[in-house]
């Protein structure tokens, strides 16, 4: 049987109410959802966004995509559900690391997010996580290390060449390149609101979908570096959305997913028409 080499996630989070009105409102006193509520409109007026910074956040959904060596999506797994707690979800997360082996995380946007927020919640809920943490190793070996590859591949950094330049679009307009959905119904801007209605599974799935986009732009990447050439990365596509009608037969998320399916369109194939 396969195992993970990589694992191409994407992490939801909500702030922590009780946190933000303890830190930033000491003397009101606030209830947590107005506390949430006060500083998303400040930081709106200061701003212009009303995304509260990942220091005062918790996580409340991971998807996680398996991918083998050969880059075929084995598997992909939401964490704690239906429960979401923050702290099983963030012990699941690194616990699974470790159970695999250290394979190579694969984000987009991952280095200033979905990673810190992580580290965060190990150190907020009390987790060791040494194999991360790996500080005695020389700094090249770390797993941290902006360019060990090995240990996490942002593809964010990969298109930029590690921050020299502003990829306007994010993950959505990458996935669109490929004909893939990107964003559909949900942002990410969207998720505290859903939260607070309730609509724990409408992230779930969204998350799960921003994993798949996530995947597609991995493969394409793996064309980029000369890893697979196109026949073997249609070949992976393929195989993926037949897994996708699979899990759509009981997940709204995908069936939607697939709603919005398309096909890249190959320039060189159509030079030939």
């Amino acid at each position: 049987m396969k195992k993970p080499r990589y694992l191409v996630f994407d992490a939801e989070s909500v702030a922590d109410g009780e946190l933000v009105s303890r830190l930033k409102y000491p003397d009101l006193k606030l209830p947590a959802d107005e506390a949430v509520a006060r500083y998303r409109a400040e930081l709106i007026q200061e701003y212009g966004n009303d995304f509260i910074p990942y220091t005062y956040q918790l996580p409340i959904s991971i998807a996680i995509a398996k991918v083998a060596a050969d880059f075929q999506m084995l598997d992909l797994v939401v964490l704690d559900e239906p429960e979401f707690r923050p702290h099983v979800i963030a012990e699941n997360f690194w616990r699974g690391w470790e159970a695999y082996e250290h394979p190579a995380l694969v984000s987009f946007n991952g280095r200033t997010f979905d990673l810190p927020l992580l580290e965060l919640a190990a150190f907020r809920f009390g987790l060791s996580i040494p194999g991360w943490f790996n500080v005695k190793d020389v700094s090249y070996q770390q797993h941290r290390n902006r360019f060990n590859l090995g240990s996490h591949i942002d593809l964010q950094e990969l298109l930029t060449n590690f921050g020299a330049t502003r990829f306007s679009g994010g993950l959505n307009l990458a996935a669109n390149l490929l004909g893939k959905p990107g964003k559909m119904d949900v942002q990410g801007a969207m998720v505290q609101d859903m939260y607070d209605a309730g609509q724990l599974a409408d992230i779930n799935g969204y998350c799960c979908c921003d994993v798949l986009d996530t995947y597609f732009v991995f493969l394409r990447s793996r064309v980029l570096l000369g890893e697979i050439d196109l026949d073997r990365e249609h070949e992976l596509v393929a195989q993926t959305r037949k897994w996708i009608e699979t899990a759509a037969m009981t997940t709204p998320a995908y069936r939607h997913y697939l709603d919005r399916w398309g096909d890249w369109t190959n320039p060189w194939e159509s030079d030939h028409d």
